[in-house]
């Protein structure tokens, strides 16, 4: 276990998050903290919006600036572990991997090793952005554990600033594969709709939540094949790029996605977890400013329910 120096974390709002909750802007710009732990930092004073206590129920307003002071903790030893990694690029900047089915992205609480980034750790020593902290080193995106796919590691702080940038502009390129269960009506359509966490349940997004907190998300979605036993293959196209995104917004026009057993139905027919490859991944280099692209081929697991299915 190594010991945390307290750190302070600053967000300016703007006006996609403006009238949003401060506890739940908090709880979703910090995945490993618990709406209640925040709730808590709030009460005991390490919670100030333009300087200013307020409640963990405040309404936040567009330029406010939220200060938020993680106090000294106990975390964990992240190590370096000799996973394989599966890699499509690297440089002095950055790293473009193929993450596997199963694999989780970053450490949280009962993922500690086996992470990509315990294998990252291994495969780039002290070469990775520290931005997102001894927790999240080099990650400047995130696909769900049982995604697969592209996913871009960064080197250093200089590389993760620039490409960061590029995924809040929606510059980037992300396109994903998937099976959903029933034929879509449209060949080809886009999914407009707000994402939010779910009321209920804090782990699951929503589109369009009764809390009325949300933030726009786009999906272009487009048919590349169907199955005559009630499936069809699509390509998934991320204008934005919200947690569970497609995943959300398959469920809300009743197409979710096979195997996705938090957003669909328990099918007769599914893998573990649902069945969804970040195939392309584009940007534009921070070094060199050239756009460069990469491709992770399909894996096996999914060309293989492709051939059960019948899908072309």
């Amino acid at each position: 276990m190594t010991e945390n120096p307290g750190k302070l974390f600053t967000f300016q709002i703007d006006s996609a998050a403006a009238e949003e909750r401060l506890d739940l802007f908090l709880t979703d710009q910090f995945d490993e903290l618990s709406r209640s732990y925040i709730q808590k930092l709030s009460k005991d004073g390490f919670v100030l919006v333009n300087n200013k206590p307020v409640k963990c129920g405040y309404s936040l307003r567009e330029n406010d600036v939220v200060s938020v002071m993680i106090p000294e903790k106990i975390v964990p030893d992240i190590l370096a572990e000799d996973i394989p990694l599966n890699i499509l690029y690297e440089d002095e900047d950055v790293l473009i991997v193929n993450k596997p089915k199963g694999m989780v992205v970053h450490p949280a609480a009962g993922h500690y090793s086996g992470t990509l980034v315990n294998a990252i750790m291994y495969h780039c020593r002290d070469s990775l952005s520290g931005i997102n902290g001894i927790m999240r080193p080099g990650i400047v995106h995130r696909i769900d554990k049982d995604t697969s796919g592209s996913l871009i590691i960064c080197k250093n702080d200089f590389s993760h600033n620039a490409i960061a940038l590029q995924l809040k502009d929606h510059t980037a390129k992300r396109i994903y594969k998937g099976i959903v269960c029933g034929h879509l009506k449209e060949a080809e359509g886009i999914v407009d709709a707000p994402i939010g966490r779910d009321g209920k349940d804090r782990k699951k997004m929503c589109v369009n939540p009764p809390s009325g907190i949300s933030r726009p998300a786009i999906t272009h979605y487009r048919k590349i094949g169907e199955s005559d036993k009630n499936y069809d293959y699509a390509e998934f196209r991320l204008e934005t790029g919200r947690t569970h995104q497609i995943r959300v917004h398959m469920a809300s026009i009743y197409r979710p996605l096979l195997g996705d057993l938090v957003y669909g139905n328990d099918d007769m027919f599914h893998p573990e977890g649902q069945v969804l490859h970040a195939e392309v991944i584009g940007f534009v280099h921070p070094r060199t400013n050239e756009y460069m692209e990469f491709s992770a081929p399909v894996p096996e697991y999914f060309t293989e329910i492709l051939k059960k299915l019948n899908i072309s």
